[in-house]
């Protein structure tokens, strides 16, 4: 029944798809630490709804069986291609590593944004085959068979979960590593009554490598395996909904929506297998986007352009908080006629980042004149 269930989701384009039991994620005692200690931030949803994703009987009453599955991302490319260097931060802390992602940090031309949200919404992509093999798996289970599927939104420890499942190992930046994904996919569960029987979990094969730890702009990866979410650029260009802590705001480059330095330096990621299933959602518009095109938008612009890909969830205050961080950070007088403009925008938010971005910008300007 496992093989047939394997079988179907590889056939629907999930490039991995491994079992565990529904029992309470081994992890349940540290997520719950974590969450005492605030390193959530303003997550508040993992605090609100803590009580499911440690145990998963109350997602899903009965529910013996948690199905995995992987659906990759990566476009093919080489990506781990780093070297030891002496690289300054923005504040004059070395980084330890000189990358392709240092080089593009603070051009006036293009911000950057996280791989995976380079595509189509991957909720809306990968909805429809997860119905699906859920669908598949009630037929296989029979009368009174139930199952619920989730994309990266259910009240699960996923990457706990897809550990045990031996889908992954959780590396020391707390992301899930694929022998034969890298870090570059996105993760999906079936939690259902049927019993299946469990794959072996898989074990940590980070070795001594340290470079993920090394990677982080703003030192959001304290000791290994730990992530201080306050500190981390994908939580503060996404998930934090106010100003942007000040003295943050020049760790972060050109990055305006989430961040992969930690997951690009992995030597892991020689093994991605290249995008199947989300291949032909590939938004190329969202490789290169111009910084000052996107300060430009209003609001229906900005649906226009974003309202199907995951950029849609920081609505347009959210993205030109961070574009403005990042026209700060390029120091280039080219920017400050936009800035001017969004200093006046009636969205206070954008016009307290730009205001700082003015000053960023004219504080260089006169220290080189």
């Amino acid at each position: 029944m496992k093989a047939s269930i394997v079988q179907r989701a590889h056939e629907l384009g999930f490039d991995a798809c491994r079992v565990t039991s529904a029992a309470p994620p081994e992890s349940a005692a540290r997520f719950q630490e974590w969450l005492a200690a605030g390193r959530h931030g303003e997550m508040g949803y993992l605090a609100r709804n803590a009580h499911k994703r440690v145990e998963p009987q109350r997602v899903l009453h009965g529910a013996k069986s948690i199905v995995t599955l992987g659906a990759s991302y990566s476009r093919g490319e080489v990506s781990n291609q780093y070297s030891v260097s002496s690289v300054q931060k923005p504040d004059g802390a070395a980084t330890g590593i000189s990358s392709p992602l240092n080089t593009e940090h603070c051009t006036l031309k293009t911000g950057i944004i996280a791989r995976y949200a380079r595509f189509t919404d991957y909720h809306n992509v990968l909805a429809a085959p997860l119905k699906q093999l859920a669908g598949f798996i009630d037929e296989l289970g029979g009368p009174g068979t139930r199952s619920l599927w989730y994309v990266d939104t259910g009240p699960l420890l996923e990457r706990d979960l897809a550990q045990r499942a031996g889908l992954g190992f959780i590396g020391k930046h707390t992301n899930l590593i694929s022998r034969q994904l890298g870090n570059w996919f996105y993760l999906c569960e079936i939690i259902t009554t049927l019993e299946l029987e469990p794959d072996a979990p898989e074990k940590n094969r980070c070795g001594t490598c340290t470079r993920c730890i090394t990677a982080c702009p703003t030192n959001a990866i304290p000791a290994p395996f730990q992530l201080d979410a306050r500190r981390c650029i994908s939580y503060l260009t996404i998930e934090l909904k106010g100003s942007i802590p000040v003295e943050l705001r020049p760790l972060m480059g050109a990055r305006i929506f989430g961040c992969d330095d930690c997951l690009a330096v992995c030597p892991w990621n020689r093994f991605a297998r290249e995008a199947s299933l989300m291949a032909p959602h590939r938004r190329r518009d969202l490789d290169n986007p111009g910084l000052l095109e996107l300060l430009s938008l209003d609001d229906a612009g900005f649906q226009n352009q974003f309202a199907a890909t995951p950029l849609r969830r920081v609505k347009r205050r959210g993205l030109l908080r961070n574009v403005c961080v990042a026209l700060g950070n390029t120091a280039d007088t080219r920017a400050l006629p936009a800035l001017e403009k969004a200093s006046r925008d009636s969205e206070p938010l954008i016009a307290e980042h730009a205001r700082w971005a003015i000053e960023q910008i004219e504080r260089r300007r006169s220290l080189t004149s």
